[in-house]
């Protein structure tokens, strides 16, 4: 991993409809050196870009019925796991609706009416027609062991997520992320990268798998390393310098997620970390060029656009 690194969130989540093809696009111009999304299963086993188990009322609106009398319309609010990749093609995911007035993207998230929901082999295939070999594509697997009518087994959707990721020769220019650390155990002999992720709700045995205070002595770093993790990737406000320490001791570098503030970034850059998830990538781009930061190469759209 080059450090430090810029990875776009969900896309670019503060700019672009999440999980979207017009989001990847439009990260993939600006410039990252890894693009973030996240991956479900639909009821037909097709993998899918979500980042809720459910279908956000949030990110997707109902447009119609795949068929007239189709039992499972409306979509929204309905698992993803039990509607098939046609009805959730239905769903419209390119424009934001806010449930309170304080959405902090609302103001910044560009709509783009029309969007749909992609598959994990459409975003590759988008990559690989952007000739973007060098921005590594971070999977987040979507897995929720507390809620497995929701998820599903974690074993079947890692696999075939790496074999799409075969499919598309993206093995080596990939990474697989999760909260759900069965995953990771899952990925470990499969996939070079792998990022655990963790959060204070997911600092849990039912999520790890162990208890990272009773068998590590509340050392994260020394957790994830355990179960073949390769890099750790904690939400911002578990990150400092003990954490720092911690990782180092492990040998794994520290992706934090997700800074949106420059001068956060800045401080968490001061502290040594590996990489930077943000909703707004052109904002960390600023930032790597006041620090004399060589900056990710933006991706030429191989559909540029005639005057």
């Amino acid at each position: 991993m080059e450090i430090p690194e810029i990875h776009g969130h969900r896309g670019a989540r503060g700019l672009r409809p999440e999980n979207t093809l017009p989001g990847m696009a439009f990260t993939l111009e600006l410039g990252v050196h890894a693009i973030e999304f996240d991956v479900a299963l639909s009821a037909d086993r097709r993998l899918v870009l979500t980042h809720d188990l459910t279908v956000s009322a949030v990110t997707s609106a109902d447009t119609a019925p795949f068929t007239e009398d189709d039992p499972d319309f409306p979509y929204v609010g309905k698992p993803i796991r039990s509607l098939t990749l046609t009805q959730l093609r239905m769903l419209d995911v390119g424009v934001r609706h806010p449930r309170t007035k304080d959405d902090r993207f609302a103001a910044t998230q560009a709509r783009v009416p029309g969007a749909r929901m992609p598959t994990l082999g459409a975003v590759l295939g988008l990559a690989s027609a952007y000739g973007a070999d060098d921005v590594r594509m971070n999977v987040e697997i979507k897995s929720d062991p507390t809620r497995p009518d929701l998820s599903g087994d974690p074993c079947e959707v890692t696999e075939l997520v790496v074999a799409e990721l075969e499919r598309h020769k993206r093995l080596d220019g990939a990474a697989i992320l999760s909260f759900d650390w069965r995953v990771l155990r899952v990925a470990r002999d499969l996939v070079p990268l792998r990022y655990a992720l963790v959060e204070k709700a997911t600092l849990d045995p039912a999520w790890l798998g162990l208890d990272h205070v009773a068998d590590f002595g509340g050392d994260i770093a020394a957790a994830a390393a355990s179960i073949g993790a390769t890099t750790l990737s904690p939400d911002r406000v578990l990150v400092d310098e003990e954490l720092m320490s911690q990782a180092a001791k492990a040998g794994l570098p520290v992706a934090v997620w997700t800074v949106n503030d420059p001068e956060e970034a800045a401080r968490l850059l001061d502290l040594g970390v590996a990489g930077i998830v943000t909703d707004y990538p052109d904002r960390m781009r600023d930032l790597w060029t006041r620090r004399g930061l060589a900056l990710p190469r933006p991706a030429v759209s191989p559909s540029p656009t005639r005057p």
